[in-house]
């Protein structure tokens, strides 16, 4: 490597080295052209060298140490079979900074505490500290409000719990539903039959099941009634029993439509509910169910609220700079 060391005070750097038994498995490590690296290097300040099957870190102390753990951790993810990308490895550098258990710092696999959920298509790990308790619970809540800005993994991850819990037969149907509210746009009469004409409300749950599940098995599902994607509207009348139920774009609800809702939850099931308090499309004047609901029902027993902030977005890192520039960096504390 030929990257030059990034320069820090004298007397504050610090010189660690780090070992890898499987020398064979630090090219995926390092990534294409050592970008993932290089990331590393830019984000925190630090100076990494390889030499065989060691890495030298040198940097301010604090930010050698974070290095060494985002490395290890990664390292190990890469061991235990799992894959990194851009957006792991900043996910990654991004947990290295939250101090928990009296203020240590712990790898990912630590802070994640072995959550993860495993789907047909692949195993999903926690990249932040509050995408963790949202993991967690989506195992111990039977309610859950997932509430903050886009680029979060809200629904991503109920939409993965919920394909989880339909493999093992923890549940018996999947239910993903939002409501039919066009975003500031005026799109005029849709053709075809009624599915045709939610179905682009609907996509972006259709998006987060392909990626869980492989195309044949999601088709075939929704055909035998497994997984059932429609519009809230449709959820009236019903009581959803051994269920796994998720309403997407809650904000856009009315409070009388939350109501109804949240009233079908029945015998063995969960429910999730995601959702941006800053981001409606109701008509001006209009109450959101979302804001209502949450001010009825924190702290109710059973019920579990979620709170995600700009730094828990894991898009692309520009996305939550957009967040930021558009609703200030307090939003979501």
């Amino acid at each position: 490597m030929s990257r030059k060391p990034v320069p820090a005070q004298a007397g504050d750097r610090s010189r660690i080295e780090v070992v890898f038994d499987r020398p064979q498995l630090l090219g995926t490590l390092f990534g294409q052209y050592d970008q993932n690296l290089v990331a590393i290097e830019n984000r925190l300040g630090v100076y990494i060298a390889a030499r065989g099957n060691k890495l030298q870190i040198e940097g301010e102390a604090t930010a050698a140490a974070r290095a060494r753990d985002v490395l290890t951790s990664l390292y190990n993810r890469i061991v235990q079979g799992h894959e990194i990308d851009a957006g792991a490895v900043d996910a990654t550098i991004a947990m290295s900074a939250e101090p928990v258990l009296d203020g240590i710092i712990r790898h990912e696999s630590d802070l994640a505490g072995g959550i993860m959920i495993r789907t047909r298509k692949k195993t999903i790990l926690p990249r932040s500290q509050t995408q963790t308790r949202y993991m967690e619970a989506l195992t111990s809540h039977d309610i859950i409000f997932a509430l903050g800005p886009a680029g979060t993994g809200k629904t991503y991850l109920a939409v993965a719990q919920a394909v989880a819990q339909l493999i093992t037969g923890s549940v018996q149907r999947l239910i993903l539903s939002r409501p039919a509210v066009e975003a500031g746009e005026k799109i005029g009469f849709l053709p075809g039959d009624m599915k045709e004409k939610v179905d682009p409300y609907l996509r972006p749950l259709y998006d987060a099941l392909y990626d869980c599940l492989p195309a044949e098995q999601v088709e075939r599902r929704i055909a035998s009634g497994e997984i059932e994607i429609a519009p809230i509207a449709f959820m009236r009348g019903r009581t959803l029993a051994d269920s796994f139920i998720i309403l997407d774009e809650a904000q856009n609800t009315t409070p009388m439509q939350m109501k109804m809702f949240l009233t079908r939850f029945g015998q063995n099931s969960r429910m999730v509910v995601c959702g941006d308090p800053n981001q409606t499309d109701l008509p001006r004047g209009q109450e959101s169910g979302l804001n209502d609901g949450v001010a009825k029902l924190e702290g109710v027993e059973g019920i579990g609220m979620v709170r995600f902030g700009i730094g828990d977005v894991v898009r692309h890192p520009v996305v939550g700079r957009i967040v930021e520039a558009y609703e200030g960096p307090t939003r979501g504390a």
